[in-house]
């Protein structure tokens, strides 16, 4: 927990008849009153050396000695003992798989257990980098390739490389529905006009670019390899439910209520019905080194959940007469302006989802 410094008030005499919450509120005006009040429900306040409540009164002249509890920002930029799948480290350059279910950088609702906080106790060093070496993020439940500087020339460069889009991302994903040939969603993607924690097609945002190739195709989904020629916020997500495929397992940008469970296997509707995520990985990156200028490219496999997925899909063998029904059922329901809550890093076309 990050250290704070006690603080030593003295009422004045202008405050006297008010409640200690109050008073405090007056002479700590930074602080807000429910957070003082937790403050002195949790000890941290005291009058005159005794243990207080809000609701005692002072007069003027009594000695209050507070002691701030750090909020979470303060210790979100905390060293913590997660486990890193380190796919290439070196004295510049940091690589990670980062596993679904580990939200990349501390924000509302996540200040604590994040990958920032894992590459702080990896290398303590990373402190001194801004948001420890962290130059582009992948959604919470977005598996897949993720590279870290470790210094700060190299994550300027890293930074540079990103906005001339020279850095290479490829991802595989499973949609739902039949895309029955390979092609390109070049749709501009910007915020919603009405919910600002989404991202949906809006002519007013920025230019997207994204290309599909067919890998497979089963009775109800289809396997596709996704290539980036930007890095919109959510950008694969918004173009996939835009081309009427939305991403199998999203919870924002997904099928909304319409699951072909007819068409289905029991083994697959199992496997579907638990997959508790956006079937979406980050298998492939590719960039040039900061400090060598060599080009540099990895490629992991698939995380065993997709896997799954994959494997069942292959042995469904799904009637054939439920297809036509599907494709033409599927998507009537479908929220075509959902988009998801993200957050934004070093720069502004950093989140590829």
């Amino acid at each position: 927990m990050t250290e704070t410094t006690p603080i030593t008030l003295v009422v004045p005499q202008n405050l006297g008849g008010l409640r200690l919450d109050q008073a405090l509120q007056r002479l700590l005006p930074e602080h807000s009153r429910s957070r003082l009040q937790a403050w002195i429900k949790d000890g941290l306040v005291t009058l005159e050396g005794q243990a207080a409540t809000s609701k005692m009164k002072v007069w003027g002249g009594e000695n209050i000695l507070v002691t701030p509890k750090p909020t979470p920002e303060q210790t979100s930029f905390a060293a913590e003992d997660i486990a890193l799948d380190v796919v290439y480290e070196d004295e510049v350059i940091l690589v990670i798989n980062k596993p679904a279910g580990l939200v990349v950088h501390p924000a509302a609702g996540n200040w604590e257990g994040t990958l920032l906080n894992a590459l702080l106790h990896h290398a303590s060093s990373l402190s001194e980098l801004p948001r420890a070496g962290i130059v582009h993020r992948l959604d919470k439940d977005t598996s897949g390739l993720l590279v870290v500087a470790k210094t700060l020339e190299a994550q300027t460069s890293l930074v540079r490389q990103l906005q001339a889009r020279t850095v290479k991302r490829e991802y595989r994903t499973i949609v739902w529905g039949q895309v029955w040939r390979n092609g390109m969603v070049d749709q501009p993607i910007g915020r919603h006009p009405h919910s600002r924690t989404r991202m949906a097609i809006n002519r007013m945002g920025k230019p997207a670019v994204t290309h599909y190739e067919v890998l497979e195709r089963f009775g109800v989904n289809t396997y596709l390899r996704c290539v980036l020629e930007t890095g919109r916020t959510h950008q694969i997500r918004v173009h996939m439910q835009h081309l009427k495929a939305p991403i199998v397992g999203d919870p924002v940008y997904g099928l909304r209520g319409i699951v072909p469970h007819q068409a289905m296997s029991p083994a697959l509707r199992e496997v579907l019905m638990n997959f508790g995520r956006q079937a979406l990985h980050a298998i492939k990156l590719g960039l040039v080194h900061p400090a060598t200028g060599e080009a540099m490219e990895w490629q992991i496999d698939l995380p065993q959940d997709m896997k799954l997925l994959l494997e069942t899909m292959r042995e469904d063998g799904a009637p054939a007469a439920y297809e036509q029904e599907f494709d033409e059922a599927i998507y009537e329901d479908l929220d075509v302006d959902a988009e998801d809550e993200f957050e934004e890093v070093l720069i502004e076309d950093d989140d590829v989802e």
